[in-house]
């Protein structure tokens, strides 16, 4: 089942999201081991929300559409907060300080950050439920399974996201600062636009 939880995980990365741009801008700009630590960051949440649709949140959200209307807000409150930080911080601005993507940053704040950004998607508990719950009446699995589904998809974001930490981290190395700046104008537009969508869909 973790063979299985892996191949499904790596299925939904081609779907590049604002996760993916965001930690490939990170090793972009400050170097592979920062990106790394957002990778960890990434994991541990979506660890976090496996395990809560397997204990079943997503029926606790469901029950009450209110609280979804929220936490969609939110989320894409947070996303558009990232976006204009990533954006006005390249003209050395800043509209959180601690928020300031323009220059290399510590490792501790990269993980708060990419902590952060995949909370700002709490309904991710829903899908998970949903594919759960689908593989449990196809496939008739039992509790652990799940545990271990969930576990192989975590390991499909880790690979991944580690692969895309690689990649950013050469631009690092070849391209000119000019090209970084851009990079992050271009990451945070795109953060903007996924904020939007998600506040309106």
């Amino acid at each position: 089942m973790i063979w299985k939880g892996f191949r499904f995980g790596m299925f939904l990365q081609i779907a590049v999201g604002p996760i993916c741009l965001f930690i490939f801008q990170t090793a972009a700009t400050s170097g592979f081991v920062a990106a790394a630590t957002g990778v960890l960051g990434v994991a541990i949440i979506d660890g976090l929300y496996i395990l809560a649709a397997i204990i079943g949140i997503g029926k606790i959200l469901n029950k009450y559409p209110k609280m979804k209307e929220v936490i969609r807000y939110f989320g894409a409150a947070v996303l558009v907060l990232f976006g204009l930080s990533n954006i006005v911080g390249v003209f050395g601005f800043s509209i959180i300080p601690s928020l300031n993507f323009h220059s290399e940053q510590s490792v501790e704040i990269i993980f708060v950050k990419t902590l952060v950004l995949t909370l700002s998607n709490p309904l991710t508990i829903l899908f998970w439920a949903g594919v759960l719950s689908t593989k449990l009446v196809e496939e008739n699995l039992q509790q652990r399974d799940m545990y271990s589904f969930g576990l192989g998809a975590v390991l499909s974001t880790l690979f991944f996201l580690m692969l895309i930490s690689i990649l950013g981290s050469f631009l690092l190395i070849f391209a000119e600062p000019v090209v970084l700046k851009g990079l992050n104008i271009i990451v945070g537009i795109v953060l903007v636009a996924f904020g939007i969508r998600t506040a309106v869909k």
